[in-house]
Formats: structure tokens, sequence, C-alpha cells
């Protein structure tokens, strides 16, 4: 198993920019494709991104490409959500996820692991 913990969601202002961290513990972290989901009051659950298990391949959702980026530290074993120009429409709470098969997944029944999550309040 793994053990998933994110931090670095806050308050911050619209145009703004956050940092998500997800420190990763248990197995061997690069066993894992590692992905960001979030959910909004009264909505699904919604991919973010996603990032192989060698980090050479990443996906992040239309609605978010060219503001927020995927990344992973595997001597770390953490990955992160750099997101910028923020959007009241950001607002959500944050979960890391992991998945043991292949890169790629989009649908958050895909992923086996999943952290706490952390809460991302953009304001006007």
């Amino acid at each position: 198993q793994v053990q998933l913990v994110e931090s670095g969601g806050g308050l911050v202002q619209a145009g703004g920019s956050l940092r998500l961290s997800c420190a990763a513990s248990g197995r061997t972290f690069s066993d894992y494709t590692m992905a960001w989901f979030r959910q909004a009051p009264g909505k699904e659950r919604e991919f973010v991104a996603t990032i192989s298990w060698s980090g050479g391949m990443t996906y992040v959702a239309d609605s978010m490409k060219g503001r927020f980026t995927i990344s992973r530290d595997s001597a770390k074993n953490t990955v992160a959500l750099q997101m910028n120009s923020l959007k009241r429409e950001d607002t959500a709470v944050y979960y890391c996820a992991a998945r043991s098969r292949g890169y790629g997944a989009t649908r958050w029944d895909e992923y086996e692991y999943w952290g706490q999550g952390t809460q991302v309040t953009v304001s006007s």
C-alpha cells in the first residue's frame, strides 16, 4: 500500500498561484502512476492531471492546460501541482491519487489510493 498526504492548499485571490504537494510513503513510489483530482461542493470528482511513474509523461485536463503543471520528485517521494492564473471556478478540495497500473487513467475509480484532500479557495 501507499499513503498519501496533501499540503499547500489555502485561500488565494483570482489570478494568483498555489503549489500543492503530495507526500507518498509505503511501497516504492516509482511503482505508481500519480494524479490530482478535485471536487467542488455539489459536483463530481474531476480529473486534473496525471504523471507517469518516471515523470516522463504528463497530461493535464483541457480546462486547466496552460495554467496547471504536474511534476514529481522521486528522490523525495513527492508529486506537485503548480497552479497559476487561478480562477474562482478552481475552488475545490484537491486530492492526490495513485494507481499501480499504467499511465493514462483519468477516471477517479481507476485509482487505488487517495489522500485526505486539501482545500483550495479562490476569491474574486
